[in-house]
């Protein structure tokens, strides 16, 4: 008879470990909502600059952070066989490659401006965004760092303090956005460069605070997590690139995807353009939930992993069955309410807010699929990485989005003639082959592992 535990500790476990998760992403996503809105009250060239820079940190970011959510399932499983050396071993080194990586990437952060002119930007904008990206480069560092210790802090199961550094920074951002971009209480107004440097302090206070709670908290202290951290640990870092770097490039891969579309949809026409962008916004926002699900799935199958074949299989189970009874709600919505939907990011009495409420809603009506595929691939990534798989399902990644879904986007846009529906249909291709890829990977290697050990 088993003695892993049953199906509804296995929901409660994951709804403990994962509602802060969630609540951190979708606090993260508000700092960018908010840094866009205050620059977007100040200036519209500078909005458009900061926009241009912000996008491509992200990119940088993304790439740079496959070293932090690789530390994550192995810090789960050292915490499973109670091996303190070795969790703080890879966190340690996890540092070390983000510290690493954002060095390396400064001189991209520093000479951006060439490079967006050479993308075929507006040079005045180019040159706003530069003057962003020289500072906020700065900030990749300590972004990096609070990524490695929020996954140190959630493979132990204590998310709640993720979740409130999160809501904290996101207060703490929109006052010295206040403060820096417009000039307030005496301060110099500074723009572009003052929605960076408020970015930088957030950024660093936040890698403070959570990095005081790993040193200081009396079940993290024993980890010594900062002692002697700068000796080296080759083995260990080793081991954390290995996992590390196809998670970097498969995000990067699923990024460039929705890049990509952008671009397209900019080819149909603004209008389509400004509808594209705010249906991904909805759509990214229950995406941060089914992020959480899977995050919180990482940790709970990276502590089963190679010691409870049953609750693996049971955590995974209840892991998939939240995350689709949660896109099954947004697919509802979605479907019966477009239109208020879109409306709330439409400025009312704008001359072209009625061809904006219709294109939009109607994405929104193929974002129904969109939403169920979108939550399988993110859940069986985040299943994967917690029996430390990460190299195929990159390949399935690269293979999905771009040899399938960016080109079946431009055949039905444009060949087909479907316009921006078939553009977001193809994107609905490319999400579903790399989910139900993934997620037979996922089950076929759990059924070899069941086979292996009868």
């Amino acid at each position: 008879m088993s003695t892993s535990p049953g199906y509804r500790a296995h929901l409660r476990a994951t709804l403990v470990l994962g509602l802060p998760l969630i609540g951190s992403n979708l606090a993260q996503m508000a700092l960018h909502v908010t840094d866009t809105v205050m620059m977007g009250w100040y200036s519209v060239p500078g909005l458009a600059a900061v926009v241009l820079g912000a996008s491509s940190f992200f990119i940088l970011f993304i790439l740079g952070s496959g070293f932090a959510i690789g530390v994550m399932p192995m810090v789960a499983s050292a915490a499973a066989a109670r091996d303190m050396a070795e969790g703080r071993r890879v966190t340690r080194m996890g540092i070390w490659l983000s510290l690493l990586y954002a060095v390396a990437v400064l001189p991209v952060f520093w000479f951006s401006g060439p490079i967006f002119r050479a993308l075929g930007q507006n040079p005045d904008i180019a040159d706003m965004a530069q003057q962003f990206m020289r500072i906020a480069g700065l900030g990749m560092a300590p972004a990096l760092v609070v990524m490695v210790l929020k996954s140190f802090v959630a493979a132990l199961e204590r998310t709640q303090v993720v979740l409130w550094a999160t809501v904290a920074a996101v207060f703490l951002n929109i006052g010295l956005d206040w403060l820096l971009i417009f000039g307030n209480a005496g301060l110099p107004e500074l723009g572009v460069r003052g929605s960076a440097i408020a970015t930088v302090c957030t950024q660093a206070l936040t890698v403070a605070v959570i990095g005081l709670y790993a040193a200081r908290q009396p079940e993290l202290r024993r980890f010594q997590l900062f002692v002697r951290f700068w000796r080296p640990d080759w083995a260990a870092f080793a081991r954390v690139f290995r996992l590390g770097w196809p998670i970097g490039l498969t995000g990067l891969a699923e990024g460039g995807l929705f890049n990509a579309s952008a671009l397209m949809m900019g080819w149909i026409g603004t209008v389509e353009l400004a509808a594209h962008g705010i249906a991904l916004e909805l759509a990214a926002l229950t995406f941060m939930v089914h992020l959480g699900l899977s995050q919180a799935a990482t940790v709970r199958i990276g502590r089963a992993h190679d010691r409870d074949p049953e609750g693996l299989r049971r955590g995974a189970q209840m892991a998939i069955v939240l995350s689709l009874a949660f896109a099954l709600v947004a697919v509802t919505l979605f479907v019966s309410l477009p239109r208020p939907l879109i409306s709330l990011w439409v400025r009312p009495g704008d001359p072209l807010a009625p061809r904006i409420l219709d294109f939009g809603a109607r994405l929104l009506v193929v974002a129904a699929l969109f939403q169920l595929f979108d939550a399988m691939q993110v859940m069986a990534l985040g299943l994967l990485r917690g029996v430390q798989d990460t190299r195929v399902p990159m390949i399935i990644a690269a293979l999905s989005y771009w040899v399938i879904g960016i080109p079946a986007s431009y055949a039905l846009a444009f060949p087909l003639g479907l316009g921006g529906v078939g553009l977001w249909l193809g994107l609905v291709i490319g999400l579903a082959c790399a989910a139900v890829l993934m997620m037979a990977r996922f089950w076929r290697g759990l059924a070899r592992g069941a086979q292996a050990a009868a």
